[in-house]
């Protein structure tokens, strides 16, 4: 039974092994007509005369860079979608932060102080003050507040 197992297993790997390389022939047939193609264009372009040669070179230059436009015009548009995107998350989180603040502000009286005292006191374990307070100017009702209680 093992070795049966091991011989399936081994005519499997073998077949992939088989397509695998199929594959790949098949890419390198193709690689090699179109090199071909380029080689013969590359000659016939080396016959023309020089005017001809730079006006062929600048139509090929011009349509590899259009191409490119084209790829970066894609890229673009990609990105402002994601943008827009990106933009309406933003509002949705600034909305929800703003309804939690406005609930923050809606919480019974006995619970607050009891929280803001927590928020002070980890506060003073991050830092060690020495005399002078640090504080956003919009922070300045609840620091009276604090200090008063």
């Amino acid at each position: 039974p093992v070795l049966r197992l091991l011989e399936a297993q081994l005519q499997d790997q073998r077949r992939e092994h088989e397509e695998e390389m199929e594959a790949l022939r098949n890419q390198v047939d193709l690689m090699q007509e179109e090199l071909e193609k380029q080689q013969q264009a590359f000659l016939q372009t080396l016959q023309l005369s020089p005017e001809v040669q730079v006006e062929f070179g600048l139509q090929q230059e011009i349509t590899r860079l259009t191409n490119e436009n084209l790829d970066l015009k894609e890229l673009l548009e990609k990105l402002e979608k994601n943008e827009k995107k990106l933009k309406k998350q933003l509002k949705i989180y600034m909305k929800k932060v703003q309804d939690f603040e406005a609930s923050q502000t809606t919480v019974p009286a006995e619970r607050r102080p009891h929280e803001r005292n927590m928020q002070v006191a980890v506060q003073r374990k991050e830092k060690d003050f020495q005399g002078m307070l640090e504080y956003y100017k919009e922070d300045e009702p609840l620091l009276i507040r604090n200090l008063i209680t």
